[in-house]
């Protein structure tokens, strides 16, 4: 019996979404479709009845991903003046909890080496869903021009994605601490 589009839209959602956390996890190269599958709870023949390519599914789920950090970026900073919801953001991104849920967090600090080598499409799609961030930070800067808004937004996000990727790089405790309060710091001058 054929799934009605409605089912098959909700699989598909689900697909993605657990797509969008074991990518994250185990990297997009060491997650094989059928653990992907399995961690939909479906079979590993049905992925092609979705989509085209498991290149397809890494845009996809991406785009998935940043969603929840922009939801969480504008909740930290809807109630901040301009410094303060850069401080605030950046003490939640930067925080231990996120450091040690690459799985949860942030797509561009968890796989931003394997994106850069992704085909064209998955590129555009990280490109759009980087811009979208940098443009919600910016919009927060209601206080500063637009484009020294949107400079300083792309140097904080860089900033905290640089920050949180080596934090989760460096295997000594302490200097990834360091990192991670350094960064803070650095984000009041921004």
């Amino acid at each position: 019996m054929r799934k009605s589009k409605e089912e098959a839209a909700k699989t598909r959602r689900r697909i993605v979404k657990a797509a969008a956390t074991e990518f994250r996890r185990h990297g997009i190269s060491e997650t094989g479709l059928s653990e992907l599958m399995a961690a939909a709870g479906l079979t590993h023949g049905g992925f092609y009845r979705h989509f085209d390519s498991k290149e397809q599914l890494v845009a996809e789920a991406c785009a998935a991903a940043v969603e929840p950090e922009v939801d969480s970026f504008l909740a930290v900073c809807s109630q901040k003046c301009e410094q303060k919801a850069l401080e605030a953001l950046a003490a939640n991104y930067l925080s231990t909890k996120h450091r040690d849920d690459p799985s949860g967090g942030c797509p561009f600090a968890a796989l931003g080496s394997e994106l850069a080598r992704s085909d064209e499409h998955t590129r555009a799609t990280a490109t759009a869903s980087f811009t979208k961030l940098v443009d919600m930070v910016a919009a927060r800067l209601d206080k500063t021009k637009p484009e020294v808004a949107k400079q300083r937004a792309l140097v904080a996000l860089s900033l905290m994605i640089g920050a949180l990727t080596l934090s989760r790089i460096v295997n000594d405790p302490k200097l990834s601490a360091d990192i991670l309060r350094q960064a803070k710091k650095q984000i009041a001058t921004v």
